[in-house]
């Protein structure tokens, strides 16, 4: 599925189910990625505006990423920065970790 005709995403049980598929990049706040919502086993720490950036140029374009932030708005930026800066294999989560609380799905509210 495709936000805005150009930002592909992922439905927070396509992430679950397929997890071991991607590498997860969480675009949140450190406060927010150990606070009340948790954040998905597994998931990178990469704040948005600070961090995201700067990292971006150091990984790998033959992996898949999916980009996690509250509710999809950073996490949809996040996915469309690094397609601007040529991956291809880059999803957002979309409803971020409000759908996937939602959902009952596990979370780690630990670094």
């Amino acid at each position: 599925m495709y936000v805005n005709q150009m930002i592909p995403e992922l439905k927070p049980q396509e992430v679950s189910a397929r997890a071991k598929e991607f590498t997860l990049i969480d675009v949140r706040r450190p406060d927010e990625f150990t606070g009340e919502l948790g954040h998905i086993a597994g998931a990178k720490l990469v704040t948005l505006e600070t961090d995201l950036p700067h990292f971006l140029p150091t990984l790998s374009k033959d992996t898949t990423y999916v980009f996690v932030c509250r509710s999809g708005g950073r996490s949809g930026a996040a996915t469309q920065l690094a397609l601007d800066q040529g991956f291809t294999k880059v999803y957002n989560m979309a409803g971020g970790m409000l759908a996937w609380n939602a959902l009952g799905l596990a979370v780690e509210t630990k670094t």
